[in-house]
Parts: structure tokens; sequence; C-alpha cells
């Protein structure tokens, strides 16, 4: 009688998750349920969404067939180089595109113009030449036409 009270008062005083009865678990092997984690921003997705907000954008768009920039342009180019100056460690991209009537081999002239006369503006921001580099699609990788585009890397 003895034994049977001790081993029903060690029944009740176990946890739930106690293996004594893991038949009785809803959990299998006495597992618990795993905690729901909010996910972890990437640090470049979060520096991408701040540098968009902040400089006004990350398109430039010109006109067609033309590499010259527009009022408009440099005010964006502007803004993006107070949020580059702010953080100079943060290197950039600046990906041009050509115009979609264009022939192949012009689209990709048309887009390193575009994209050199960004980046040249930048610099000219006083931004440093190693911080920002510039790739050219051409229509090998469709954007937006007549623009340029500046990624965070």
């Amino acid at each position: 009688m003895r034994t049977s009270l001790l081993l029903i008062a060690a029944l009740v005083a176990a946890p739930a998750s106690a293996q004594i009865f893991p038949f009785l678990s809803k959990y299998p092997s006495g597992q618990q349920p795993a905690q729901s984690v909010p996910p972890v921003p990437n640090p470049i997705e979060v520096l991408r969404a701040d540098f968009s907000a902040q400089s006004g954008g990350t398109m430039v768009y010109f006109a067609a067939g033309s590499a010259e920039l527009s009022p408009q342009a440099r005010t964006v180019l502007a803004g993006q180089a107070a949020w580059l100056r702010q953080h100079p460690e943060v290197p950039v991209r600046i990906e041009g595109h050509g115009d979609p009537t264009d022939t192949r081999d012009h689209a990709l002239a048309l887009g390193a113009e575009r994209a050199e006369e960004a980046r040249d503006y930048l610099i000219l921001l006083a931004i440093p030449a190693a911080q920002v580099t510039t790739m050219t699609w051409g229509k090998e990788r469709p954007g937006p036409p007549a623009a340029v585009t500046t990624l965070v890397q």
C-alpha cells in the first residue's frame, strides 16, 4: 500500500513533459512545441529600405536615347549622396539599363553610359569612388526603360 501511494505521489508531482508515460503526451518523445521566433530582418534589406526611404528613391530616369542627367535625376542623386556620406562603409552598385527599342549592343553601351554618368555625379558630390561600382544590363536583364538603379550591396 505504501509503495502504491509513493508511485501515485510521484506521478502526480511529475511534470506533463516527463517521459514516464510518453504515450499520454500530445508531443512525441516529450518534445515541447517550437517557440515561434519572429524572423530576424536581413541587415542588407534594412539598409536598402533605409537608403530608399531617406534618399528619395533608388531609380534615376533618363530621356530616351540619352545619358544626360535631368534636374530630377540630379535631385535624387543628391539625396542618395547625402545618405552615402552618412554611411561610408556601405558599398553601392549602379546598374544601367538601355532603352527597350535598342539593339543589344546599343542597349549595353547606353546602360553603361548612364551608370557612369550617375557614378560621376555621385563622386562630384563627395562620395568616394571606391564606394560606388557600375554595371550595365542592356537587354540581358529587363529593367525600367531609360533608368539607372542604385543598389546597396
